[in-house]
């Protein structure tokens, strides 16, 4: 039964009549189609069956064109963007051709992710632009620099703090193939040049204001940074760091004839003579002095003919005729005088050059806008590098455990940004004494704060392994508190010749007089600070451990640049009047000759230590020097000094052909020593030197008879052959040409080794005929 009323009611449903109930609409049939459709794309990016593709286009294992890379840059997937750097770096490396085809493309599609929000995608750039700057020649970079630059520092003031960290690392690579375009600038305020944008990027992720209170820089100092993050110890690291490497160039680049680094000619460590300026009454007594010695022979060229000597043929080039000269408004040459044409750098920002040399052209006080400059900056800085030292302190130089990494290289960098400031603002000494003052203040709180820990030493129990790295950076730590040391030490003993101040406001007065009476009270530097410094470089010219506390080590010779380093400090304390530094100034002294002395022929030290002890004895006979280290006050060291003279023919011998920078150096010295008639040179010496002269042109072997001596390894076409013939004849010309058996040995060794020869004819020019 239940069945068939089911089926009665399914039959009367089929013709039962729906009821309308009010408000509701129509309904549907039930017999109605329904047309709507959904549709969903695919991506497909790796794909594009539209485009025809060339077989001959250089793709990726993924068969993607640089074409295809260059947009998945802009895609909106981060993972994406880093696979098409990624893939970038694969076409470019298995086609090294695309790279100067493209590379204005290139440059403009990454720059623009500098900034992106994804770290591995700025990772990974990092690692491209890496990988991409050492195949592009530095000049084809310089012209893309405005883009990445602009494109850097405006990641330096990104809202997240991590991209303004990674702004700083790309920097770190434009300072090592463009460090003069990221510098360029940096002391023009308000200019908008790359160096200044740099520089308040810097600042402002460090918190340090670059612009000063009300009244100029007599007001309080203002920060300019609107950030608040407080920067992590790692991230604060990486930026000192960079800001030392911009200071360091931007700083060499403004004060390149202060501290030479680098020989011009032949590329090696020069030795640096700027310490000496403030012994002499003028600056153009000092760069004569500083002649005296400065290699100048260059190295040979390709075909193995010198430069400076004439080749055997010559190519012409048209002259100018001085028939028609009354034509031309001025005379000018038709042949270029420049060695060697304008590289693309030089022409750029022309107008930059301009407006620095209008602004120079302002200052009619005689401050020189790159030491106000970095005065200002100095004193910016001050604060922040105070507060950076005093907290990591502690912890590097703990008694009882190895320093951290971080913390040691933070203290490191502090060290370094203050050489790199106050050097530049104290080397100068022809500068007003209203940077001076300040900075000497500033440097001698610093020093205070070092003082207490140096000299600066791994401590620890014996057994405890040794990291060369660490005891690297502490030696390094010593060397830059010797020389900020002697900085204060020749900035005290060049006041009272400094020029004097411009006149200042009342308030700018008061802060002077405070600062100069602080000075005063600290004596610039301690006498005992100046003890312990003297103390360390004879320890390290000796090759001892540092002090009692350091871990045992074997004894090493010192380095070229760590002797270098050192120079400025050594020439502070044997130049200083004071007599309580007398005992430590003579130590010193001895242990600057045992170690010229002792230090082997074929080192790097040696001309290094030849030149600054060949100047010390030249000193003697500089009419305007006016410092107070003298010779002959005292027999012993006049002795010493003799006697150093009298082994540098021995030197020569061993270097024989090799070395030639330093046998320049010792020819140069002995020649310029026989000129000048020194005080040291006894008609004993010149007969020593003489006779200790002649095996290096020709000697006799017990055996083998008459051989040539070391003079026939020079060079065929170097000039230094004729430099030795010169020495010759004005050691002959300063005694008796004959010896007892009526021949000078010196003259016919001589005329032995350059028979034959084209300097044969040279020495009977300059040493006319018996």
């Amino acid at each position: 039964m239940p069945k068939s009323s089911k089926k009665k009611k399914d039959k009367a449903a089929d013709f039962s009549k729906a009821k309308l109930k009010l408000g509701k609409g129509k309904q549907v049939a039930n017999n109605v189609i329904d047309t709507s459709f959904k549709a969903r794309s695919i991506a497909l990016p790796t794909q594009n069956i539209a485009t025809d593709r060339d077989g001959d286009t250089p793709t990726t294992k993924r068969r993607l064109t640089f074409d295809a890379l260059i947009g998945h840059l802009k895609h909106y997937n981060a993972n994406t963007r880093k696979d098409a750097l990624l893939g970038l770096r694969e076409l470019l490396e298995a086609n090294p051709q695309l790279v100067n085809t493209h590379l204005t493309t290139l440059v403009n599609s990454c720059v623009r992710v500098v900034s992106d929000e994804d770290s591995s995608v700025r990772k990974t750039l990092l690692s491209f632009f890496t990988w991409l700057f050492r195949q592009v020649p530095r000049d084809d970079i310089i012209p893309h620099s405005p883009v990445l630059l602009l494109f850097t520092t405006s990641a330096q003031t990104h809202i997240f703090p991590e991209i303004r960290i990674d702004a700083i690392r790309f920097l770190d690579i434009f300072l090592e193939y463009i460090p003069d375009v990221v510098t360029e600038g940096w002391t023009r305020q308000g200019s908008g040049s790359h160096g200044r944008r740099v520089l308040e990027g810097y600042l402002g992720i460090l918190n340090a204001g670059t612009s000063f209170g009300e009244g100029g820089d007599t007001g309080p100092i203002q920060a300019t940074s609107t950030a608040s993050v407080v920067l992590s110890s790692a991230s604060k690291l990486v930026v000192l760091k960079s800001l030392a490497t911009f200071l360091g160039y931007a700083v060499a680049a403004t004060s390149a004839a202060k501290d030479v680094t680098s020989d011009s000619h032949t590329g090696s460590l020069a030795t640096p003579t700027w310490y000496f300026s403030s012994s002499f009454a003028s600056t153009s007594a000092f760069n004569a002095f500083d002649a005296l010695l400065r290699p100048t022979l260059q190295p040979l060229s390709h075909s193995g003919q010198h430069p400076s000597y004439p080749s055997a043929t010559t190519t012409w080039a048209p002259e100018a005729s001085d028939d028609n000269e009354d034509d031309f408004e001025g005379l000018f040459d038709f042949v270029a005088s420049y060695s060697a044409p304008w590289a693309i750098h030089e022409l750029n920002d022309i107008d930059a050059a301009v407006a620095a040399l209008s602004e120079n052209s302002q200052y009619g006080n005689g401050l020189d806008t790159q030491v106000a400059s970095t005065a200002h900056i100095a004193r910016t800085l001050h604060a922040t590098l105070v507060s950076a030292f005093l907290d990591c302190a502690p912890t590097v130089f703990s008694p009882s455990s190895t320093p951290p990494e971080t913390e040691l290289q933070m203290v490191l960098v502090v060290c370094r940004i203050c050489r790199s400031m106050y050097g530049r603002i104290l080397q100068d000494t022809s500068e007003s004494a209203g940077p001076h003052e300040t900075a000497e203040a500033d440097l001698q709180t610093m020093l205070s704060y070092l003082s207490p820990y140096f000299p600066f030493v791994v401590t620890g129990p014996s057994t405890a392994k040794r990291d060369v790295k660490i005891e690297q950076a502490f030696q390094d730590l010593n060397l830059i508190f010797c020389e900020l040391s002697s900085l204060l030490v020749l900035a005290s003993q060049n006041n009272g010749k400094r020029a004097p101040a411009p006149r200042k406001s009342k308030a700018r007065t008061t802060r002077t007089n405070r600062a100069s009476s602080s000075a005063e009270s600290a004596s610039v530097a301690s006498a005992r600070q100046i003890e312990r410094v003297s103390e360390y470089i004879v320890r390290l010219l000796r090759g001892e451990t540092s002090s009692a506390g350091a871990q045992q080590s074997i004894p090493r010779p010192i380095t070229s640049q760590a002797y270098v380093s050192l120079l400025p400090t050594i020439w502070s304390l044997l130049n200083s009047a004071t007599a309580d530094a007398a005992d430590s100034t003579s130590t010193l002294f001895s242990a600057v000759m045992e170690h010229a002395v002792k230090t082997s022929s074929a080192s790097a030290v040696k001309r290094h230590t030849i030149d600054f002890v060949g100047r010390l004895i030249l000193l003697d006979r500089e009419p305007e020097y006016t410092g107070a280290f003298r010779t002959g006050q005292s027999q012993q060291t006049d002795a010493t000094l003799e006697e150093w003279v009298v082994q540098l023919p021995k030197v020569l011998w061993e270097l024989a052909g090799n070395h030639l920078a330093t046998s320049e150096t010792i020819i140069r010295l002995l020649l310029r020593l026989s000129q000048r008639r020194s005080a040291l040179f006894r008609p004993e010496t010149y007969v020593s030197l003489r006779s200790r002269c002649v095996p290096y042109f020709a000697f006799t072997h017990p055996t083998r008879g008459k051989l040539p001596g070391q003079y026939a390894k020079l060079p065929v076409s170097s000039p230094l052959r004729r430099l030795a013939l010169d020495l010759v004849a004005t050691l002959i010309s300063q005694g008796a040409r004959k010896t007892s058996e009526g021949v000078d040995e010196l003259i016919a060794a001589v005329e032995e080794a350059t028979q034959g020869t084209p300097e044969a004819a040279y020495f009977a020019g300059v040493f006319p005929s018996r």
